[in-house]
């Protein structure tokens, strides 16, 4: 009889243990994508002139499906330190790692930004990428006087107190000539103005200098040329990506821009 019992207490023993192991593995797993989610970085997107957030929505969508967080940062494009500033605001929002992602103008901003020690990587679509004492002016002129052919699409803004804006029939024409016709329409609508002070701000310290930077050129661009676009991106040592696509290369191939900016998440 004793024989019988002791042999129960061990099967259940046995049982329990088995039970509590499988428990606690279980346990492990199911935490496991909630460390993940954790480990992501946050992606802060940087829109340029004449944009607004909104240019980044089709980005937005593909990068949160991924299970990442996205912040499309409002720049008011008054100055580089104004929108350097709104950057480290929502910088600062973060509890984790950030990839900095700038777009045109936008590129000098995290440039200047990027600085900030919670930011792991940059990431340049169709961008400036000055150097220290460098205006996105400074650079340009430098470039297009003496070896890489202009491009037509910033020869005629208009210009009130200050601020720049690009006619509907440029946007359409030069901006965002692989965009349907309304959707260029309506981000001529929504446009930005931007300061004449931003185009000769020299940038303090370069984050390209200690940060890993991913650049795409995009191919067909008539803003900037993407001539241009590939020395920058061969200057700052970037993981360098070319896709077909116009200046706004995040709205006409945002699967592409979006993959670019997962890779460089993965970036140790």
């Amino acid at each position: 009889m004793k024989t019988r019992n002791s042999e129960f207490i061990t099967m259940t023993v046995s049982a329990l243990v088995i039970l509590l192991i499988h428990a606690s593995f279980s346990g492990i797993a199911q935490k496991k994508p909630i460390l993940d989610q954790e480990e992501k970085a946050t992606i802060i997107l940087v829109h340029g002139a004449f944009a607004d957030g909104s240019s980044w929505n089709k980005v937005i969508q593909i990068l949160q499906k991924k299970g990442y967080q996205a912040i499309a940062v409002q720049n008011p494009l008054s100055s580089l330190t104004d929108d350097v500033a709104a950057v480290e605001r929502a910088i600062s929002e973060v509890k984790g790692k950030v990839v900095l992602v700038g777009h045109s103008w936008g590129g000098a901003v995290i440039t200047e930004a990027g600085n900030n020690e919670k930011v792991k990587a940059l990431v340049y679509v169709a961008a400036y990428a000055p150097g220290e004492g460098q205006s996105i002016d400074s650079l340009s002129r430098e470039a297009y006087a003496e070896r890489i052919p202009n491009v037509p699409g910033f020869s005629d803004p208009l210009i009130t107190d200050g601020y720049i804006r690009l006619k509907e029939e440029t946007i359409i024409k030069y901006f965002a000539q692989d965009l349907p016709l309304q959707e260029a329409k309506n981000l001529a609508a929504v446009q930005g103005r931007f300061h004449v002070s931003t185009l000769t701000a020299n940038i303090s310290h370069a984050a390209w200098k200690n940060k890993p930077s991913s650049y795409i050129v995009a191919d067909n661009d008539l803003i900037i040329s993407p001539q241009l676009e590939a020395e920058m991106a061969k200057k700052i040592s970037a993981t360098t990506y070319h896709i077909p696509g116009s200046h706004v290369v995040m709205l006409s191939k945002p699967a592409e821009v979006a993959e670019v900016i997962i890779n460089a998440s993965h970036i140790k």
